[in-house]
């Protein structure tokens, strides 16, 4: 049915605009004068994000992509620069180990007096906590209204716009001295896919069997390396759907199941991540984002989508990754490997004619550092694609070597900056050409990629403006990631935005996206 032709586009974001438009006349009207805010009880740590408190005053990420989960125990690397999106898991929670502070205090309603971690809510009326209220969860998170209509008519897409939603986002905590249970859970109204739909993003179970080792059990977000949006040894799921439609930059980190065990010693400190079953990245399919397919020879939309076979055997399609790092006089030196399968799709299957996940083993390392005024970072990775180590085999990628080097800076008052440069060398280059079938276009051997990110705070650290632009000279493309964020109040937030790509030839990676081009605008109410 052509949704275009009954009034779709507009009909599909009625009600996300409605509501948007109710809670900015809320955010607006509703939200007290500076001098009454200041009455109000203090929110404590988390249940807000705090940009004020980082000098890039980048978008907060949630747990597992803001710093690294041991940053508490190193160094820091430069006053006022924080590492943004190059990061670990995050740091334990208090209560995990010995000097751990007291849990700030919970909102009124929420819990009463002010408790450490185990503790009882509050006395009862013989003036014991009574045993109810240890088991007591905090609830907090925040509702949100977004929309993203596209910069122009995509002859692949049938609706006018990828993303008009309202989003309630849950989050609660529990700790019973060092086992601590997190949840976070999202339920969105989508107005594009016109389905209701909840998406767990963590139930967790944190608990300490050691004393030098933690283990973090169940859904959650992880994620290390040292690379501002751009991943070489960071194997966990992302979303990139969320990404390029204009949802938080939160989103690009997608949850995954798995067990996390942290060991930490004087001589290095070991991460190790199982992953009972096969999660894949939330990739680029077709039904909001078109793409250039190869198979057909011209872009492809909701008509085409990605058919896919994906590993999903528990226990036998699983993957492991292991990290080992020491920060060495705010230095940190860091060695990664990878035993899985690549997360998009990265082969065909010659008879059905579906994409499918080619076995992965990854190799790299990393360091990142203090560099005269700023922090400078290097990565590098081997990616040993395993059912095509000879590079013949047109129909899975070949293996490839990765490396990252990048800078950031503050360049003036509450004014950062930060460059990147990336590259992609394909291995058995030859080999590969040799086997192309007639016809097929082939990939260039190198692909370099330049990144450029700016951040400037005014309005008292208030208006955040800021733009990640990606280029790519082999390529020649680009894709740009101009926002506004405005702190209304402590709970009230309204941001703009847009995700503009642009490309001389359709089959690039960016290319490929010109006509998913689109703006987005959102309003949230934190609680």
């Amino acid at each position: 049915m052509d949704m275009c032709h009954y009034g779709g586009p507009c009909r599909q974001l009625s009600w996300p605009w409605g509501v948007f438009g109710f809670l900015l006349a809320l955010g607006l009207f509703g939200v007290p004068a500076p001098g009454i805010q200041a009455q109000e009880p203090p929110l404590p740590a988390g249940l807000q994000q705090d940009q004020k408190q980082e000098s890039s005053k980048e978008p907060a990420l949630p747990q597992g992509l803001g710093k690294s989960e041991e940053a508490a125990d190193e160094p820091a690397l430069t006053s006022g620069l924080k590492q943004g999106s190059r990061s670990d898991e995050p740091s334990l929670p208090s209560g995990l180990s010995p000097g751990s502070t007291p849990e700030p205090e919970l909102p009124s309603g929420l819990g009463g007096k002010s408790r450490d971690r185990g503790e009882a809510s509050g006395p009862s009326a013989d003036g014991k906590a009574g045993w109810w209220d240890s088991l007591a969860l905090p609830v907090y998170g925040y509702l949100e209204g977004r929309v993203g209509p596209r910069l122009q008519s995509d002859p692949a897409q049938s609706k006018e716009a990828t993303l008009g939603e309202v989003r309630l986002q849950l989050q609660s905590e529990k700790y019973w001295g060092a086992t601590g249970l997190d949840l976070t859970a999202d339920f969105v109204l989508d107005g594009v896919s016109e389905e209701a739909e909840a998406d767990l993003r963590q139930l967790r179970l944190t608990f300490s069997p050691l004393p030098a080792v933690d283990v973090r059990a169940g859904r959650q977000v992880l994620s290390w390396g040292t690379g501002d949006l751009i991943f070489i040894n960071d194997l966990f799921p992302k979303d990139w759907v969320s990404f390029l439609i204009g949802r938080d930059e939160e989103y690009l980190k997608s949850p995954g199941d798995a067990v996390r065990i942290g060991w930490f010693t004087g001589l290095a400190n070991v991460n190790i991540v199982y992953s009972p079953r096969f999660d894949p990245d939330r990739y680029i399919e077709g039904e909001r984002l078109s793409y250039w397919s190869p198979t057909l020879g011209e872009m492809a939309g909701e008509d085409n989508q990605v058919r896919t076979t994906e590993p999903d055997t528990w226990f036998e399609d699983d993957e492991l990754a292991l990290r080992v790092y020491k920060n060495i006089s705010g230095t940190e030196l860091a060695l990664y490997s990878y035993f899985g399968y690549w997360k998009s799709p990265a082969g065909q299957d010659r008879q059905s004619g579906k994409a499918v996940f080619p076995r992965l083993n990854v190799y790299g390392a990393s360091v990142q550092g203090a560099l005269g005024p700023g922090i400078g970072n290097m990565e590098f990775g081997y990616y040993d694609s395993r059912e095509d180590r000879s590079g013949d085999d047109p129909f899975v990628n070949n293996s490839e070597i990765r490396f990252l080097v990048g800078y950031e800076q503050e360049l003036a008052t509450e004014f950062t900056g930060s460059v990147q440069y990336y590259l992609e060398h394909m291995l058995d280059y030859g080999d590969y050409r040799d086997s192309l079938p007639p016809g097929m276009e082939a990939k260039d051997e190198d692909r370099h990629l330049l990144t450029l990110r700016l951040t400037k705070l005014l309005l008292n650290q208030d208006l955040t403006l800021s733009l990640f632009t990606f280029y790519s000279p082999s390529d020649q493309d680009a894709y740009l990631r101009p926002a506004v964020s405005y702190e209304l109040s402590n709970a009230w937030t309204v941001s703009t935005g847009g995700n503009i790509f642009a490309g001389e030839d359709r089959h690039t990676f960016f290319g490929q996206f010109e006509d998913n081009s689109n703006w987005y605008l959102s309003l949230r109410y934190a609680f």
